[in-house]
């Protein structure tokens, strides 16, 4: 199995709730994978997944180490909030390009060139197999994030053309969207009156653990019926 994005504090869990289950590892990062908190039989590999070329080698290292690769969880990305216009800061009125340009590159197409070449891997190689993308709960609209929420609604889009073209090769996408997830970098890009808002919100009145969010991605990868969903886990709260 590999997974994208598995340095960070919500892919390294996942990573190690496969590895415990007893699935071999292996994760793919743009930050340095041996500094997070990944168990002893993960390998881990650095690249910029967004790059056609670099993920093209990180495909290849990690073949050599896992040989066929039949599960791909794309959980690469990061959050990013900022309205498309404010009112209280005259040197920025508008939704910065750059950022925009950031967050799409993060979310949408990291997911699209290595979900591309695995697909490739799978069909080429005669593997049934599951890719899994991540979204979230913002692809429905949250008010803020305007590129978070259009990278992530272009994730779900993408899953379902992926559920069709590929099923008949055998191969399944399936889209997991979490809700807010209690890791530094919901903390980081929400205020914590946004936090606490979010919670009330919350019919279960708390921010999801990352262990749940793991659970999650075991059941639809276990689960050979599943393909071309987007599965919801977020407590409730529909923006």
């Amino acid at each position: 199995m590999l997974v994208a994005g598995g340095a960070g504090s919500l892919g390294s869990v996942v990573a190690s709730a496969l590895h415990d289950a007893g699935a071999r590892v292996a994760v793919v990062d743009h930050r340095d994978p041996q500094a997070g908190s990944l168990p002893d039989g993960v390998a881990a590999f650095r690249a910029d997944l967004a790059d056609e070329a670099e993920a093209e080698r990180a495909l290849r290292d990690v073949s050599s180490h896992l040989g066929k690769i039949s599960v791909l969880v794309n959980c690469a990305g990061a959050i990013h909030s900022e309205p498309l216009v404010t009112l209280t800061d005259p040197s920025r009125r508008r939704h910065r390009i750059d950022s925009w340009s950031a967050t799409i590159r993060s979310n949408l197409d990291v997911a699209f060139v290595l979900g591309s070449l695995v697909a490739e891997h799978m069909a080429t190689q005669r593997i049934k197999g599951v890719i899994v993308n991540f979204s979230s709960i913002s692809a429905s609209g949250n008010p803020g994030q305007t590129a978070y929420a259009a990278a992530k609604a272009g994730v779900e889009a993408m899953t379902r053309v992926w559920a069709r073209e590929l099923g008949p090769l055998g191969i399944r996408a399936v889209a997991i969207a979490p809700g807010f997830v209690d890791t530094p970098s919901t903390h980081a890009a929400l205020s914590d009156t946004m936090l606490a808002d979010l919670k009330r919100r919350t019919p279960l009145m708390r921010l999801a653990k990352p262990r749940e969010i793991a659970d999650a991605v075991r059941f639809v990868i276990e689960n050979d019926f599943i393909s071309g969903a987007t599965v919801g886990i977020d407590g409730g709260l529909i923006l």
